[in-house]
């Protein structure tokens, strides 16, 4: 009898034995499963989301070689380096060059990586141009072996296994699959954490950071908000200075035995967090980069001095990027830093690179305030109380500048004339041109009207039919701006809703409604540019390209979309000065405004506001 128990009690033990094989098997079949489908890593191609930021981001390496694998017939040319070759713009680049560039931007400061990048581009791919960037951090890494997931290189570029190499991200840990399909939802026009790259060129997605507003406020609010700049990691000794040289004399070598056109690149960095190495190690490394490679060198420089050309200490903006080109190539009216980068060679002599003069920012930083009025009248601000402020500011010695003259200074470089300052109208009435404009032609005075589009030419509201206060017709609008004093610029078409006298839901100025996608959002506002210049293109001959926003109120997502439609400045209703940088085009973006009517201010009232900031 006992022998018999024992029988059943294996039997039942080797019955629980298949039935947890089977249900690890099924388990295991659907995690390979879910890792197969939603590829987190772009490893298996990933033909069903073809969510490639995604990818790049988790594990940029592995990703960028899987899309250029089904991409690479659409490019001739490649950016290389570590994360700041990110902001390397490919159609800047594609301008100059007259090419295709894919930005390979890689996650890893290993020149090795870019190393075996460049072997496998120039073997298997056309590559007509290569632009190698190299950063002082491109000395002091190494990858080193034994990286996860998340660091890898492609088996086909470090010679590693194939099968190991598509097991491991097979068998990879399901929550990667999971936390992928968790974020479909969550993806959006503003560029999020899990997805930093934009797709189609390879370069990092800065849309957000190119538009935000780091005109108002000034260095100090820039650095507050930014507070990489002020604490940096402790400083690493540059461990891998011979491999790194080494590894740039190989892409050298491959580059001349293919015929690649390769131009060197020592990108620059924020100066405080290059002094925080060894001086003799990093000028060594540079003076022995030179000795392989001809290059040109952006590492330190009085822009290196201001924290606002960098995203963080070691990553430049894009509009640096265009700068860089601009002194390397020349053929372009873009503002170019002082004394902003070298051409080094073997024969150029020992790298110096610590010896940088603290750069005068009256050279190229101006303060700008702008003034806001509306509807002139006794009951607002009467034509006396516009009379005496225009008297005050040409007695004071202010100039008025239009947006065309904000631009070309941060654009171009083009300076502006002592204490200027912008006059804005908002709305479009027809007070501030019986009244404003022959007051602006006493004293000279330029103005800015930001017109609504379909008010105009109205004494009514288009809703309700109540009354309200004339505005001026687009015909009129056309010619006040024709006479060379007035600019006429966008309030939106009608995206400026008022409660009562426009239908429900309102919108609160230009923002998203709660009950509103992204998509549909993003198509209003488009719609809403599109019907501005459908009304005004006709009479001022271009486009809206200049933008205050109803209320003040705006939106990285609005920034973006307007940026898209070519509104190059946008102003608030915040009040201060703001502060304008030659070659950051940003600095022209959600612009603050003093609030004229608000504060009631005599002459002497206002020239007081504006010697106070």
């Amino acid at each position: 009898m006992e022998a018999k128990r024992d029988k059943t009690r294996a039997g039942r033990l080797k019955l629980t034995a298949i039935v947890l094989m089977i249900l690890a098997a099924a388990a295991l079949g659907g995690w390979m499963l879910l890792n197969l489908i939603t590829d987190p890593f772009g490893v298996f191609g990933d033909r069903l989301l073809g969510w490639w930021s995604y990818n790049e981001t988790r594990n940029v390496q592995v990703a960028k070689f899987s899309y250029l694998e089904q991409h690479h017939e659409e490019f001739d040319s490649y950016v290389v380096g570590g994360p700041s070759a990110g902001a390397w713009d490919t159609q800047a680049l594609n301008a100059v060059f007259n090419a295709k560039f894919y930005n390979l931007a890689l996650n890893t400061q290993d020149m090795r990586d870019a190393e075996q990048y460049v072997r496998w581009l120039i073997g298997h791919y056309e590559v007509k141009n290569l632009v190698l960037n190299v950063t002082v951090d491109s000395a002091k890494a190494h990858a080193g072996d034994g990286r996860d997931v998340t660091e890898a290189m492609p088996c086909q570029l470090d010679g590693s296994s194939s099968i190991a190499y598509y097991v491991r991200y097979l068998f990879a840990n399901p929550r990667y699959g999971l936390s992928k399909l968790r974020r479909i939802g969550a993806d959006s026009i503003v560029p999020n954490s899990f997805d930093v790259f934009d797709a189609g060129t390879g370069a990092i997605d800065y849309s957000a950071r190119d538009v935000e507003a780091i005109g108002a406020g000034g260095l100090e609010d820039y650095l507050e908000s930014n507070p990489s700049f002020t604490d940096l990691p402790a400083s690493a000794p540059l461990l891998g200075q011979r491999e790194c040289v080494a590894s740039v004399a190989a892409i050298r070598n491959l580059c001349e035995e293919a015929g690649v056109n390769l131009v060197v690149v020592a990108a620059p960095v924020y100066y405080d967090y290059l002094t925080r190495f060894s001086r003799k190690e990093v000028e060594d490394f540079f003076t022995a980069l030179a000795r392989v490679t001809p290059y040109w060198d952006f590492t330190s420089s009085p822009l290196s001095r201001d924290p606002r050309y960098f995203y963080d200490p070691v990553s430049f903006r894009t509009c640096v990027g265009e700068m860089m080109l601009a002194r390397m190539f020349g053929g372009s009216s873009a503002y170019v830093s002082k004394n902003f980068g070298v051409y080094r060679t073997a024969d150029s002599g020992a790298v110096q690179l610590w010896d940088v003069e603290e750069p005068d920012k009256a050279e190229y930083t101006v303060n700008v305030p702008i003034l806001m009025y509306h509807h002139l009248s006794e009951e607002t601000v009467s034509a006396a109380a516009l009379d005496e402020h225009m008297a005050a500011l040409a007695g004071a010695g202010y100039t008025s500048v239009t947006m065309a003259d904000l631009r070309a200074y941060v654009e171009r470089g083009t300076d502006l004339p002592d204490k200027p300052v912008v006059i804005t109208f908002d709305d479009g009435y027809a007070s501030n041109l019986e009244i404003g404009v022959p007051i602006l032609e006493k004293y000279q005075m330029k103005a800015v009207i930001y017109v609504i589009g379909c008010s105009l030419g109205r004494d009514t509201y288009k809703d309700t039919g109540e009354p309200m206060t004339p505005h001026f017709t687009a015909q009129q609008a056309g010619e006040a701006e024709a006479g060379g004093l007035i600019t006429i610029g966008s309030h939106g078409y009608d995206i400026h809703e008022v409660k009562g006298r426009d239908p429900d839901p309102i919108r609160h100025g230009v923002l998203q409604r709660e009950d509103e996608s992204e998509a549909d959002y993003a198509a209003f506002l488009q719609g809403d540019c599109a019907r501005f210049n459908e009304v005004m293109e006709p009479v001022l001959g271009r486009k809206a390209d200049i933008l205050a926003y109803p209320y003040g109120q705006c939106s990285p997502l609005s920034e973006i979309l307007l940026a898209r439609e070519g509104i190059y400045a946008t102003v608030t209703t915040v009040p201060g000065v703001n502060t304008l940088v030659k070659g950051l085009p940003q600095t022209l973006r959600a612009m603050d405004r003093y609030d004229i009517e608000a504060m009631d201010l005599t002459g002497e009232e206002l020239l007081d506001l504006l010697a106070e900031n």
